[in-house]
């Protein structure tokens, strides 16, 4: 890279090249003179032998002065062919302060830009190549036309038994691999599979995303094994309903037994006046109990749902009959297949928490309407709404924020509206309360 001291004199390209000019041409004129006098009656022979002298002098001077300016030249074209071959390792120097020195300085220090951005990038890709070679998921980089043009280490371990995989046909791997990949895959998009039997089973979720590079199309294909993950929720979700389960049963069964033994003591001494209350609480007790475990089976059994045309007025005015609601706008007319009995329950679910959630009775709402061919059912209230924790959680079964909930009511609807072909959603209202939203289709 060129460098000047503080004092160097900076001349520009015109003025040494005027200076070049001058010189030259004081020269000439000294010639000129010089032959005058020796030659006083021969201005022709004068002008002649002046121009004889200056030519050669003035083209060896400028070709000298041009000459390391054309090499400067050639130098900048390598350089940038160079660039362009992805080869930033070259500096340039000029020994003049002058305005193609500030050119030099201005190529020498993007020289030095794109070998700093170079090796950054081939850092990164060595970052990007270990995280990618060494992630547990599967990766394989399929071009147009099937063929892999890059697998990493998982990849290789779990199709192909460690071996290499570039150059293969994606057609002809599937056909070496399991079953259930096979049709996985054939299936298209996203989803997930098992392979293995019930006892050593593995399950795996296969990710496919399309892309465009360097101009053609090719295809991201993620496996990623789910075995452990989910068994360790498996085993989470187990100890969360025998957590729930346990602490239920104690509840109701602490105050049976001190009934029972209330019960018996005031037999024996035959102060029997107390008896009827004391059985009216243990039936009390044993009813909750009985509804408590009738939940549990009712959303482990969930059964298929039988899809009926229903009439909407119809179905409305016999859930009035159970719990109270306010019905908003108009219903639709057209019957809706759904079934009945669990649509009851699930909406049941969804009013009761509405009432529970401290909103004013009359303030209870239901809403039946078609959007953008599909159905919503909205069921609102004007209670204190959710936190974001709860918004997140509320759809987990035995997520619950009440002493004696069960968190299986929202979750029972959830399986209910998923079953039917749909979903829920949860949102705060606006000035207070919640909107449970059931989106089902149409059709």
């Amino acid at each position: 890279m060129n460098e000047h001291g503080p004092k160097a004199l900076r001349l520009s390209l015109l003025t040494r090249w005027s200076a070049l000019v001058g010189t030259l041409t004081a020269t000439g004129i000294l010639i000129a003179l010089g032959l005058d006098q020796l030659l006083p009656n021969h201005p022709s022979i004068v002008v002649g032998i002046s121009l004889l002298c200056l030519v050669p002098l003035a083209v060896i001077t400028i070709r000298a002065q041009l000459q390391r300016q054309l090499s400067l030249y050639r130098a900048l074209t390598g350089t940038v062919s160079s660039y362009q071959d992805g080869d930033f390792s070259f500096s340039l120097h000029w020994p003049h302060n002058d305005e193609l020195s500030d050119l030099v300085a201005a190529h020498n220090a993007l020289g030095e830009v794109l070998r700093e951005q170079r090796l950054g990038l081939v850092q990164r890709e060595l970052l990007l190549d270990t995280m990618v070679q060494h992630t547990p998921v599967a990766m394989l980089l399929v071009a147009d036309g099937g063929a892999i043009v890059f697998a990493n280490t998982a990849a290789r371990q779990l199709l192909h038994a460690g071996r290499k995989l570039e150059g293969l046909h994606l057609a002809d791997l599937l056909a070496r691999v399991q079953p259930a990949l096979r049709e996985a895959m054939d299936r298209g998009g996203d989803g997930l599979f098992t392979i293995g039997d019930s006892e050593e089973e593995d399950v795996f979720h296969l990710a496919r995303r399309s892309f465009s590079l360097n101009g053609r199309p090719h295809e991201l294909v993620l496996l990623r094994q789910l075995t452990q993950e989910l068994r360790r929720q498996e085993v989470q979700t187990w100890k969360k309903v025998i957590r729930v389960i346990s602490h239920e049963l104690n509840n109701s069964l602490a105050p049976l037994t001190s009934l029972a033994h209330s019960g018996a003591e005031l037999v024996r001494r035959g102060q029997t006046e107390r008896l009827p209350q004391i059985l009216a609480t243990i039936e009390e007790r044993t009813r909750h109990l009985e509804s408590f475990i009738l939940g549990y089976a009712r959303f482990a059994k969930l059964p298929t749902p039988r899809l009926d045309p229903q009439h909407w007025r119809t179905f409305l005015a016999a859930l009035s009959d159970q719990v109270q609601f306010t019905l908003l706008g108009e219903v639709p007319d057209e019957p809706h297949a759904f079934d009945p009995a669990q649509m009851e329950q699930a909406l049941l679910n969804l009013l009761k928490n509405a009432h529970e959630s401290g909103s004013p009775p009359e303030q209870v709402a239901l809403e039946v309407r078609r959007v953008q061919g599909m159905l919503r059912i909205e069921v609102q209230d004007r209670g204190p709404g959710m936190s974001e924790t709860v918004l997140a959680n509320a759809l987990v079964p035995f997520y619950s924020t009440k002493r004696s909930g069960t968190g299986l009511g929202l979750a029972l609807a959830r399986e209910i509206a998923e079953a039917h072909g749909g979903r829920i959603t949860l949102a705060n209202r606006e000035g207070g309360g919640l909107a449970v939203t059931m989106i089902l289709p149409l059709a």
